[in-house]
Order: structure tokens, then sequence, then C-alpha cells
């Protein structure tokens, strides 16, 4: 994890803890969650608290969630994508892939909408032009998942 301290990290992981709690009730599932969604994150130069906004909107912080147009996992990624830029065999429900292609997805359509969240998160969803999914993402991620504490 990218922080300046290991009591940053520790105070990080504790407060994303609390939060996720009553969605994961297993502790050891959502530390290895929050680290997961950390580092993927951080990789992708995104915001983890973005993607925890992403993950609650897109599955309810399901691993196994299958929406009804095929998209799989904690941040519903599509088959097709596995064929893009994975490798054949990728599993979309393993937790580090899910969230490896989710993060690198949103970053290509942030990178392509120039850093817009609004027109990034309405491409991720398939649902451009359509406020609901973005709104929904910006506000669990500003007010759910907010944290303001020391980030390296």
């Amino acid at each position: 994890m990218a922080f300046r301290s290991t009591g940053d990290a520790q105070r990080w992981l504790a407060e994303m803890d609390t939060r996720l709690a009553r969605r994961i009730p297993d502790r050891k599932q959502r530390l290895e969650l929050l680290r997961t969604v950390h580092y993927e994150a951080t990789r992708a130069r995104l915001d983890p608290q973005l993607v925890l906004g992403v993950i609650e909107v897109e599955s309810g912080f399901r691993k196994y969630a299958v929406s009804r147009a095929g998209a799989r996992g904690y941040m519903q990624v599509m088959p097709f994508w596995v064929k893009l830029i994975g490798q054949p065999g990728h599993n979309l429900f393993h937790l580090r892939t899910n969230l490896a292609y989710g993060c690198a997805i949103l970053r290509f359509y942030l990178d392509l909408e120039k850093g817009d969240y609004f027109r990034a998160l309405g491409r991720y969803n398939g649902s451009l032009g359509q406020p609901d999914y973005p709104n929904l993402v910006l506000a669990a991620w500003r007010g759910r998942w907010k944290y303001d504490g020391p980030i390296g």
C-alpha cells in the first residue's frame, strides 16, 4: 500500500474495514478485498475510495454477482474484456483479476474522457449520457467512502 507510513496504512485499513463490516461480515475476506482494492486502484492511478464506490454500485460487494448483461464479479467486468486486454482462462470472479480488469478499464475511460469522472463512469457502465449511474458512484465515493486521512 502506498502510504507515508505503516500507521497511515493501518488507519486507512481500519477505517475502511469498519465501513465495510456490515456488507462483508468475514473480516479476513474484508481485509483481503480492501488491500487488493488499494493495490489495484493505486496501480491504475485511481483513488481507492472511487473504486469502492464503483464496487458498491456495481455489485453491492458481491464477489459472484452476475448482471443481466453478463458482467461479472465485484466490478462487473464484461467477459469480452478478457479477449481484448487479458488472456484466455482469466477468471473474472477471482478477486485480483476482477479488480485489475475493472481498474484498468476505468483508467482507460478516464484517460479517454480527459479526467471527466461523470463521462468515464458512464462509459464504464455503458450508460454514457444518462446521469443515474455516474451520480450514484460519485455520491458513494464522496459520501460513504470519503477519506481525508494521510495517503502518500
